[in-house]
């Protein structure tokens, strides 16, 4: 019997699709975390997996599972002969930054690791993501066939929902919750200007939401990372200009901003026993400040001086509230 058919008991094409996904991120993480590795060293590490049933990763397979890999994540599989046939992630860079890959992969990942630990389920706590259900689902639908949405929007400060018609564009997810990049456009006609413009619409927000048949065209020069990349979240177009800002974190603060960065371009320029300054380069935007003050006394603004002045002014009134009581 030929390595391909032992190597599960049930072919590929009728396997549950839940086994085969397990199957695709493992060869995925596999290969990223050896980040290089050949076919034979794979198959080491199949082995010792309880996927395995104790069978071979046979090449028929593997390839099945990089094809298949490549057209549902955009992940690309690729082998460097020169190097002993070995296989790499041939677009590494999408699986270390804010992307669509790298947000399956990984919680395709930790989903693979929470249905084997069923048993660990009472110790295992979990933040919750509001996935909007069917209006997250409308809208990526929307923007698949390129059709505008037709939404009652209902801002927090609103005694009503207001009607909006707009084209959608992009999809951001920040801090828990689901986004809609929205961009607006109208023709001149001889009594309105042309209208174009963007603006940022929170799903939970929402109260209703509708396709239309109106088709519209993504600019050919939008970006969706690009547009978002000066920014800290999802507060734009209020007019901030990007500038450098400087930041100086104390204490255990400076190990958690090394660890996870606050923004792109963040970079470490200074540090001693007691703190480290960080520089970022962004729109220090209202949700920006709102994140600095979060920190309390553990982060401090060195420059620009009118937003350490905003941020001071921002604990004062905080500290207001307390002294009113």
């Amino acid at each position: 019997m030929s390595q391909d058919l032992i190597l599960t008991k049930e072919p590929t094409h009728i396997m549950k699709t839940y086994d085969v996904f397990k199957e695709y991120i493992w060869l995925v993480n596999t290969i990223r975390k050896a980040r290089k590795i050949s076919l034979a060293e794979i198959n080491e590490k199949w082995r010792e997996t309880d996927m395995s049933g104790g069978v071979d990763f046979a090449r028929a397979t593997f390839n099945r599972h990089k094809d298949a890999i490549q057209d549902i994540f955009g992940i690309y599989i690729e082998c460097d002969r020169k190097a002993g046939h070995k296989y790499y992630i041939g677009n590494s860079r999408v699986l270390e930054e804010d992307s669509v890959q790298n947000w399956m992969i990984s919680t395709l990942s930790v989903n693979n690791m929470l249905s084997e630990s069923m048993s660990l389920r009472e110790r295992i706590l979990l933040e919750s993501v509001p996935s909007e259900g069917e209006y997250l689902q409308t809208i990526i639908e929307a923007m698949q066939k390129n059709v505008r949405v037709a939404i009652d929007y209902q801002r927090y400060s609103a005694a009503a929902p207001r009607h909006l018609t707009m084209e959608p564009y992009c999809l951001k997810l920040f801090r828990q919750r689901w986004y809609m990049l929205g961009h607006f456009h109208r023709d001149a006609t001889s009594d309105k200007p042309e209208a174009n413009y963007f603006g940022i619409f929170s799903l939970d927000r929402i109260k209703n939401l509708e396709q239309t048949d109106i088709k519209f065209k993504v600019k050919k020069d939008f970006d969706a990372k690009d547009y978002f990349s000066e920014y800290f979240g999802v507060t734009t177009g209020d007019g901030t200009e990007c500038e450098r800002i400087v930041l100086r974190a104390y204490g255990d603060q400076r190990f958690y901003m090394r660890d996870l960065a606050w923004h792109h371009s963040q970079t470490e320029i200074a540090s001693t026993d007691d703190y480290s300054d960080f520089e970022l380069t962004l729109r220090p935007t209202s949700d920006f400040s709102t994140k600095i003050v979060s920190a309390g006394n553990r982060v401090k603004v060195l420059s620009p001086k009118w937003l350490a002045d905003e941020v001071r002014e921002m604990h004062l009134d905080a500290i207001k509230m307390y002294d009113e009581e």
